[in-house]
């Protein structure tokens, strides 16, 4: 089952009028859940993701990128030291982070760095094709939560961030 026919399924379901689909092929154990974000199914003991009213519940290592916007709030600052600031930014991709333009090279930012709109955050590799994520506007940043060489999901954060 490829990703792309589970965000199918996802989608469908959440314009269906059912509450509860729970689907089993070989490994792969997916419960799609209506009203109930947050709330995994009983047993299932995965991961909780939700997107657009639907909670989708990650059974027995298999993991869906659930679609993110590309900030997301962060209101009780949680990654960034408590002090009730910060915005994530994600992936719009599922591809390999890099931090810097080579193994040798310096970030492209770091902890505590300024950062114009415009100005590249890191490197995510898809099918060989290097795609430069910028920032969308002026910020600071925070906290960095992936490392160089880490497989990122789409709508994973990458960086927590301070508007300027």
């Amino acid at each position: 089952m490829n990703e792309q026919f589970i965000f199918t399924l996802i989608e469908k379901f959440g314009s269906a009028k059912i509450d509860e689909l729970d689907l089993h092929e070989g490994n792969l154990h997916i419960v799609l859940r209506k009203g109930l974000l947050g709330v995994p199914a009983a047993g299932a003991g995965g991961n909780v993701n939700t997107a657009a009213g639907v909670t989708v519940v990650e059974a027995q290592g298999v993991h869906l990128g659930i679609p993110a916007a590309n900030t997301a709030p962060d209101p009780q600052g949680t990654q960034g030291g408590g002090d009730n600031i910060g915005e994530k930014i994600v992936s719009p991709i599922v591809a390999t982070f890099y931090s810097a333009p080579s193994p040798d090279a310096p970030a492209f930012v770091k902890p505590g760095a300024k950062v114009k709109a415009g100005q590249t955050l890191c490197i995510l590799e898809a099918m060989k094709m290097m795609n430069h994520l910028e920032a969308e506007f002026d910020c600071e940043i925070i906290s960095a939560h992936a490392a160089s060489g880490d497989f990122v999901e789409y709508g994973q954060a990458l960086f927590t961030v301070k508007r300027l």
